[in-house]
């Protein structure tokens, strides 16, 4: 966001993966932040909401704060309801008696997983999880409450530097054991935080601009993949033997909330507002290699 003039852009959930990587990118670019992680504000708190947002005055806020924990949701759905439900709903109230955009991360998840092509932003949703209900649930107060200003921003397979994710996963597993298993019928869009906090960068500063419609956008990297051709491009990029991964099935290693078969997400709306959809997920994943690898104590080979 454009440092002239200085409009502040207040993070929330920004102790996260995401949100400690958008919080640096924007102190980086000269933007004015306030960075809030659980500790300083609960959203589940409707009260705290409003009082922290009336104090700091942002012209944009930044929904970071989420209940990721996608098989916990499923025995605690009211848990993870007040997060990702009621969580940006309260952010979207203050925001709106502030004149105030605000940008609300979403996932795939919304969807059922199930398509034959990518889904565009205004493909029907019918999550089939708890997880995916909630996130439709924030997605749908955020896009009611602000119907000019409120920005649902759906994104997939995150991975980063700043806390745990697949990818870190895979490069510390290579280390510990001959072989791993992956599942080899999930679809989707490994999408790397750097890229991902510059979009939002650029979508708070054009939605400042009146330069991008409210509404739904995707931002993944592109091209899909699965999660065992992601670990095997993770072991190549580690200088060893790909296939040491081995594939195996969702039913294998069947867990509490069921992952979408294919949740890949296309992305039209980018262009629509002078934007490129972000760049190809092997090219990420390439760039942010030598930070991943630092982040878990190893250092980056080059691939043979």
């Amino acid at each position: 966001m454009s440092p002239y003039p200085r409009p502040r852009c207040l993070v929330t959930g920004a102790s996260g993966m995401l949100g400690r990587e958008l919080t640096s990118l924007l102190l980086r670019r000269g933007a004015a932040v306030t960075a809030l992680g659980r500790g300083a504000l609960d959203i589940t708190d409707g009260a705290a909401v409003r009082a922290a947002l009336a104090r700091h005055r942002p012209a944009v806020v930044v929904n970071c704060a989420a209940w990721t924990a996608v098989d916990a949701a499923q025995s605690e759905p009211s848990r993870a309801m007040a997060v990702n439900g009621d969580g940006p709903r309260h952010l979207a109230g203050a925001c709106r008696a502030l004149h105030a955009v605000l940008l609300r991360l979403s996932t795939d998840y919304v969807f059922a997983g199930s398509a034959a092509r990518p889904y565009r932003e205004d493909d029907p949703t019918a999550p089939h999880t708890v997880y995916g209900y909630t996130k439709r649930a924030g997605e749908r107060a955020v896009l009611s409450t602000l119907p000019e200003a409120g920005y649902v921003v759906r994104t997939a397979w995150l991975y980063g530097a700043g806390g745990p994710n697949f990818v870190a996963t895979m490069i510390r597993l290579e280390a510990e054991q001959d072989t791993v298993r992956v599942v080899d019928d999930q679809h989707g869009q490994p999408t790397w935080t750097a890229d991902l906090a510059d979009r939002l960068a650029a979508l708070g500063s054009a939605a400042l601009a009146g330069a991008a419609p409210a509404g739904v956008y995707h931002a993944t990297n592109t091209d899909g993949t699965t999660w065992y051709a992601l670990a095997r491009e993770t072991f190549r990029l580690l200088g060893a033997d790909p296939d040491r991964v081995r594939p195996t099935t969702s039913r294998a290693l069947a867990r509490p909330a069921t992952r979408p078969g294919y949740s890949v997400l296309d992305q039209p709306r980018w262009r629509e507002v002078g934007m490129e959809p972000l760049r190809d997920w092997r090219a990420a994943l390439a760039e942010a290699f030598p930070t991943l690898c630092g982040a878990v104590g190893r250092s980056a080979v080059p691939p043979r």
